[in-house]
């Protein structure tokens, strides 16, 4: 009774908060919006000729299915949004390799005891994460600073049913320089294509009761400098 009754006010909020935005913005020019949606307009072309805020458009575009003779129009655009934002991520690695960065041991340290800290478990030596650059960069720092054998690391990977198992288990192999074979793979339910491509990715320490108490030494450090 009480779901329903909270279930019929978010409606009816819903309902009285579009029908408030209609009368500010106008049927006629959410109309607008949505014709020009149908017919491949971007956000910003909108933008540009409505003078609607971005919000107000993407609220009222939800849902509104492009129509298959502007398809090919729509989608050559945001093909245009890829190539730019590839210009961008270019144009910033370019300025970040100006700045001639080189990491000293401690700075790598400070590192990896930062990324445990956001992502280790506090129980035993272990990090989770689907970001395939944070488990490279953390898998090479215990290599390269901490100077543990490949084989005290363990690899697992968790993944939905909806995913190729064969095809996300290539890909962290990629990453972490163990094989396929030397993974263990857990098969979660549910769908997420699209959200998490390749799954999640466990890296535990073996043994590493020591390395643990260590980081956690080195971010506690850190924490009391903030402080200070």
């Amino acid at each position: 009774m009480e779901y329903q009754l909270c279930s019929s006010f978010i409606s009816l909020f819903f309902y009285v908060y579009y029908i408030y935005m209609a009368k500010r913005i106008g049927i006629a020019e959410i109309n607008k919006i949505q014709v020009l949606r149908s017919k491949g307009y971007s956000l910003p072309e909108i933008k540009k000729i409505t003078s609607i805020s971005y919000g107000s458009i993407f609220r009222y575009i939800r849902g509104i299915a492009i129509n298959p003779e502007f398809k090919t129009l729509w989608q050559g655009k945001r093909g245009g949004s890829i190539k730019r934002k590839l210009i961008a991520e270019k144009k910033a690695l370019e300025k970040a390799n100006q700045i001639g960065l080189s990491l000293s041991e401690k700075e790598k340290i400070l590192i990896l005891a930062a990324l445990y800290w956001g992502e280790g478990s506090k129980q035993d030596f272990g990090l989770s994460n689907s970001d395939p650059e944070l488990i490279r960069v953390f898998i090479d720092g215990l290599i390269n600073v901490f100077h543990i054998p490949l084989e005290r690391i363990r690899v697992s990977v968790r993944i939905y049913e909806d995913l190729d198992r064969d095809t996300c288990l290539a890909f962290w192999s990629s990453i972490t320089h163990k094989s396929s074979k030397e993974m263990q793979t857990d098969i979660l339910h549910g769908r997420k294509t699209g959200k998490l491509p390749y799954g999640m990715c466990r890296v535990r320490l073996l043994k590493g009761g020591n390395e643990l108490k260590y980081l956690k030494a080195v971010y506690k450090i850190i924490g009391n400098q903030m402080s200070l």
